[in-house]
């Protein structure tokens, strides 16, 4: 049996035997209590006596960014033995940060995507900031907060001031006590800014110094560590934190990484099949290859645990939204037209937590976040696709860092240029138009609506669709075509109209199919009409020429048919189609106009998906599939999704 002697910075004495590349492995852990002298004496009694001494929180080498200084003790004790190898993980840690953040990711996606980061600290943790950095949108050193208790101001910590300040932190911290460089869970004495560690959304570095300077109140934080023990685990619990990763193997089976970089290195030295090979990364790497684990990531709150997270993007459909939402009323004593302007411009915001959701079938857990932008599709249609493409790539970054894994395109985000295709190129999160399940929904609801007016064999009648060449129009055409077989197409595209006419006439053989560019003299033949338009305000259709017991579904966002126009005709039945009921206590903790509990179509598709697992980009472009459809109205079925009972304006 290999035998490691740990040298820790603590007091108590412990002997473990562990499994590790299928051998046993005794690990004798020694406290110092920080005595220098006594961590010499200890190297000096068991060198020849053991395999390898483990410096545990004693590094020889002090790294920050690109500058490196030799600790005068640490250097001092990695050459105090003559035939045992003393290490203290600073040739593996690094590696091991490095391919843990990417096994971690994998593991659970996104669970770094533009997260703010924040090293605690930098010194010591350069695999583990270079592997986070490529995946946050922002990170920053508490290096300056821990160490020397500066206040939080403008640079501090930053990355544009690191090299600046990394040698000078060094060479302040190359004769200090180890307890100071690898401090210990306790009172801090002196109280450490809490401004950085607020700001942060993951916490990383080393547990002793986030469980000593991090506030008391670390709730939502994700805390990134080499190990961590259950006592750990338990303080960071009470803290609030919600999830732990430790970067380290496990060496108790436990899956939870209890040992140092210190730890594993002894232990790799211990197992090299040529012990005169020199202490460097490549005489591991082979035994790195073979070690067989994943980064632990421990939840640990149980409400946090097993949750689907999805986002959804939403903005206003006129002025007199940006006018209701409380912190821009003030803008209803501003011109309207200068309001709307000006809001196009603004980031996206977040919105609220969507919360309650879930599967009566598979009891999956689901969390959702509403973003808006502040564009009217006025707004967007006057400028360029450029325009909205950007501020929904910057919602897509907000998402990944709330922790979705899918983002839906609510209303016009979903039309605008190319329909979601550019924006999930260029976006890291999945995403979705919703279209899928509202084109499913729309087509139910007009089945329901028409039964409910008495009318038994829907293959007799007529059916008109207006904005037929769109995305949600072209589908909804060609599925009502197989069941009605006598349908009228409407679009202002005549060329784009001749294309549908021909593919709706193969699909289904026995269809009747006419096109207009205009709507006026096929409505007084129609039994159902759906309206799928981009007009957002210019009126498609003239009700007054629909025929008595018609119904129109509408849906258009924002809505093709207004009360006005609905009032013109009484015997006309005016739905909002695509309302959606989502399956558990489900509070959009906004209001997003709807009756409570009520979800768009669209955005029911963005959040069945995250239910299903199903973290891919789905229904993108304008030409929606008849398989997504069905599949999509299949997982509403699977997963008790329903339709929202039939509505006329409110």
């Amino acid at each position: 049996m290999k035998k490691i002697l740990r040298i820790h910075l603590n007091q108590d004495e412990t002997k473990k035997v562990v499994h590790f590349l299928d051998q046993e492995i005794e690990i004798h852990s020694i406290g110092c209590q920080g005595d220098n002298g006594l961590a010499e004496r200890l190297i000096s009694e068991y060198d020849g006596q053991v395999d390898a001494i483990a410096l545990d929180g004693m590094p020889n080498m002090l790294e920050l960014g690109t500058a490196r200084v030799a600790h005068v003790v640490g250097e001092k004790l990695a050459q105090q033995a003559t035939q045992t190898p003393v290490v203290n993980g600073r040739i593996i840690r690094a590696g091991l940060e490095r391919w843990g953040v990417i096994l971690a990711d994998r593991a659970q996606p996104g669970i770094f995507a533009q997260k703010h980061i924040l090293m605690v600290p930098g010194v010591c943790h350069n695999g583990l900031a270079q592997a986070l950095a490529r995946r946050s949108s922002s990170i920053r050193y508490a290096d300056p907060v821990i160490y020397f208790a500066l206040p939080q101001f403008p640079g501090v910590g930053s990355p544009m001031t690191l090299e600046q300040a990394a040698g000078p932190t060094l060479e302040q911290l190359k004769e200090a006590p180890f307890r100071r460089i690898k401090p210990q869970p306790g009172d801090p004495g002196t109280p450490r800014a809490a401004e950085p560690f607020q700001w942060a959304d993951v916490l990383a570095g080393d547990i002793g110094a986030i469980r000593r300077y991090a506030p008391a109140e670390l709730k939502r934080k994700t805390v990134v560590v080499e190990c961590a023990s259950e006592e750990d685990l338990q303080d960071l619990r009470q803290r609030g934190a919600s999830i732990l990763v430790t970067m380290m193997p496990s060496l108790n089976g436990d899956n939870l990484g209890n040992w140092s970089a210190a730890v594993i290195e002894a232990i790799l030295v211990a197992l090299r099949p040529n012990v005169n090979a020199p202490l460097t990364e490549d005489t591991y790497l082979d035994l790195m290859a073979d070690i067989k684990w994943t980064p632990a990531v421990r939840y640990l709150q149980p409400a946090d645990a097993g949750i689907n997270k999805f986002a959804f993007v939403i903005h206003p459909l006129n002025i007199s939204f940006i006018h209701k939402h409380q912190l821009f009323r003030w803008t209803r004593y501003l011109p309207d037209d200068l309001v709307e302007r000006t809001a196009a411009y603004m980031p996206p915001i977040y919105l609220s937590r969507i919360t309650g959701g879930q599967s009566p079938t598979t009891g999956q857990k689901i969390e959702g976040y509403l973003i808006s932008l502040a564009a009217t599709p006025r707004q967007m249609m006057q400028r360029g696709e450029r325009f909205t493409y950007d501020r929904l790539n910057k919602s897509a970054k907000i998402a990944e860092r709330l922790g979705a894994r899918i983002m839906g395109l609510g209303a016009f985000t979903s039309v605008v240029g190319d329909a979601g295709i550019t924006v999930a190129h260029e976006a890291d999160i999945a995403i979705t138009s919703g279209n899928s399940l509202t084109v499913a929904a729309t087509l139910e609801s007009a089945k329901q609506a028409v039964m409910r007016l008495g009318v038994q064999d829907l293959t007799r009648g007529k059916v008109m669709i207006v904005g037929a060449t769109g995305s949600i129009g072209s589908i909804c055409a060609r599925l009502l075509a197989q069941a009605i077989f006598d349908v009228v197409l409407v679009s202002i595209e005549p060329e784009r109209l001749i294309e549908l006419k021909r593919l709706i006439q193969s699909e289904t053989p026995g269809a009747t199919v006419a096109i207009a560019t205009r709507a006026d003299e096929y409505l007084p033949e129609c039994d159902l009409i759906v309206t799928a338009t981009s007009a957002f305000g210019q009126r498609v259709i003239d009700i007054t020429r629909c025929k008595p017991g018609a119904v129109i579904c509408d849906v258009a966002r924002p809505l093709d048919i207004n009360p006005a126009e609905a009032e013109l005709r009484p015997d006309v039945l005016v739905i909002e189609s695509g309302e959606v009921l989502i399956p558990g206590d489900i509070d959009f903790g906004y209001d997003i106009g709807l009756p409570p509990k009520t979800s768009y179509a669209c955005l029911a598709e963005t959040a069945l998906l995250a239910m299903e697992g199903r973290f891919e980009d789905y229904t993108l472009g304008r030409n929606i599939t008849i398989e997504r459809v069905k599949e999509i109205y299949h997982l509403f079925k699977k997963h008790q999704f329903q339709l929202a009972g039939l509505r006329s304006f409110g």
